[in-house]
């Protein structure tokens, strides 16, 4: 389907309109006008783009303002942006190269955190035997805060098994979980304890939730200090003044928007009814619906959801998505449908 306006809660295609529940802006800030508003005064006292690296002479303090709002936000000791969330893993893991001996990924990790040569830290669900050797090494951990075809975030309680001789660092891909999850949206990385992580690093894309084109690495100051003299991020520009500015001023209007997500996933749990086919957590906007024929019911009933084919030798990837933006009439009908898709297969 082509369409020539954001994919909010109403698409028109052909002069036809369809409810849409795909893409991934969990909170509706792209379509929310107070939200536009901020950015249009800002692209107005910064332009639409600065295509000069962080590091030159003239410092803007658009990045600032957004980077502290990050910061506290997220619950971390200091943040910095880059211009999209592939950027923030690229140079994450080219940070990390150096003083890493050995890489390992849980299951299903994004594309983003693929490091080459890297071991599963999972072997048939049990803990990589390499985790429990007696040699002395630097790992670091690739992981998503909730994997793709999942609804929950990750269980990281095996990385407490993992032997003292191992100096751990954590990296954390929550692209899919900041503004979601956690307090107000903060995410999962304030919440992560693990006793034996001698590092933990956060990665994301700002163009989810967050609505806006962006990435953010969050860590210790020692670490975000070494990203900021990486040559790949001294080399390239920084993500819109314009955009980091607003997103800085947008504190009241994310926890409004949270709050309308949370109250419209506590409607779903009441009315949807329980299925193995498509399961749904509460606190995630998300349901991977798994029944021959959906995608057709779903367009019979005019409503569309997001189904791409995930990677070159994978499952189609069908995903409906929830958001703040969706109303009570929007939700009673998509759920009217899996209801009663649910209420057929069992008849």
């Amino acid at each position: 389907m082509k369409i020539n306006q954001f994919p909010d809660r109403i698409i028109e295609v052909k002069d036809k309109s369809y409810l849409y529940f795909g893409g991934t802006a969990y909170l509706g800030m792209p379509a929310n006008t107070e939200f536009q508003q901020l950015i249009v005064k800002n692209i107005l006292r910064w332009g639409s783009a600065y295509g000069s690296s962080r590091n030159s002479n003239i410092q803007l303090t658009a990045y600032e303002k957004g980077e502290q709002f990050l910061t506290d936000y997220i619950k971390a000791e200091t943040v910095v942006t880059v211009s999209s969330g592939m950027l923030a893993a690229k140079l994450v893991i080219e940070e990390l190269s150096d003083t890493t001996d050995v890489f390992f990924h849980f299951p299903n990790t994004h594309a983003a955190l693929r490091v080459p040569n890297s071991l599963p830290f999972l072997i048939e669900n049990k803990l990589n035997p390499r985790l429990l050797d007696s040699a002395t090494e630097r790992i670091t951990i690739l992981t998503d805060a909730v994997p793709s075809f999942q609804i929950k975030a990750v269980e990281l309680a095996a990385v407490e098994s993992i032997v003292s001789n191992k100096e751990i660092t954590l990296v954390i891909d929550e692209s899919h979980s900041l503004g979601v999850l956690g307090n107000n949206g903060c995410g999962i990385y304030s919440s992560i304890n693990c006793k034996n992580i001698k590092r933990k690093i956060m990665l994301a894309s700002l163009g989810k939730a967050m609505g806006v084109t962006g990435g953010v690495i969050a860590s210790d100051q020692s670490f975000i200090n070494q990203i900021m003299n990486n040559p790949s991020f001294v080399s390239s520009a920084g993500m819109s003044p314009a955009l980091i500015e607003a997103l800085g001023e947008a504190e009241e209007i994310y926890k409004s928007q949270h709050l309308k997500l949370k109250n419209n996933l506590k409607y779903i749990d009441s009315i949807l009814l329980e299925n193995k086919g498509f399961p749904f957590n509460p606190e995630y906007p998300v349901i991977y619906p798994d029944m021959p024929g959906i995608n057709e019911i779903f367009t019979a009933n005019n409503i569309v959801v997001t189904n791409f084919k995930y990677t070159t030798d994978g499952k189609d990837l069908n995903r409906i998505i929830f958001t703040a933006n969706h109303t009570k009439e929007d939700l009673d009908k998509i759920i009217q449908v899996l209801n009663d898709s649910q209420q057929k297969t069992q008849n």
